[in-house]
């Protein structure tokens, strides 16, 4: 694994094992709804920080094993492309874009729930891949359908929108991965327009 996609993967993994040893550690960085909720006797709100640090707190092994796998499958190609430095700023302006549309999202639905979770980042990471690999066969775990990276993208990014619509699957931060996916274009967006990192 290239370093700063090791680092990221590093960092999560110790953060997970940190909060399974303190629990209480996610509820000041959780990323919360603007305004304040009282959560279990305790007053809980959006404080500026936690546009970051909700990307390495995870709701369980099963959660975190999937955002670091896509990680590690993605990001280490995207990182060769990138460079360090241009790489960690990519995901993180990923991880910010994803939790802006879960605020705006939560805003308004009138939510209270707290979002957690690196997958925004890796969403915008997966963007990164289908535009630089787009021949590249990925393959669904469900069902088992080997497909291009670009074809792949856009099949996930309608079933995220379908599923941020409809409800269908509650719990799940859709609109957050859809906001790592725009402001990861965005930036891409960018740079191909000032002819860098043009393939």
């Amino acid at each position: 694994m290239p370093p700063v996609t090791l680092a990221l993967v590093t960092a999560n993994v110790a953060i997970f094992l940190l909060q399974m040893a303190a629990p209480a550690i996610v509820v000041p960085f959780a990323l919360w709804p603007v305004g304040s909720a009282r959560i279990g006797g305790s007053q809980v709100g959006f404080e500026p920080w936690q546009l970051v640090t909700y990307a390495f707190l995870h709701g369980g092994l099963l959660h975190l094993g999937f955002n670091m796998f896509a990680l590690y499958m993605f990001g280490g190609p995207i990182e060769q492309v990138f460079g360090g430095r241009r790489y960690t700023f990519y995901y993180f302006v990923c991880v910010v874009s994803a939790a802006i549309a879960q605020l705006a999202v939560s805003a308004m639905t009138g939510t209270v729930y707290p979002a957690i979770g690196a997958s925004g980042g890796v969403f915008g990471v997966l963007l990164a891949y289908a535009i630089y690999f787009p021949r590249n066969r990925i393959m669904l775990i469900f069902p088992p359908i080997p497909m291009p990276a670009r074809v792949f993208v856009l099949v996930y990014a309608a079933l995220e929108l379908f599923f941020g619509v409809t409800g269908t699957q509650e719990g799940v931060a859709h609109f957050a991965h859809l906001g790592g996916l725009v402001g990861g274009f965005i930036v891409l967006q960018y740079w191909r327009g000032t002819g860098r990192l043009r393939r």
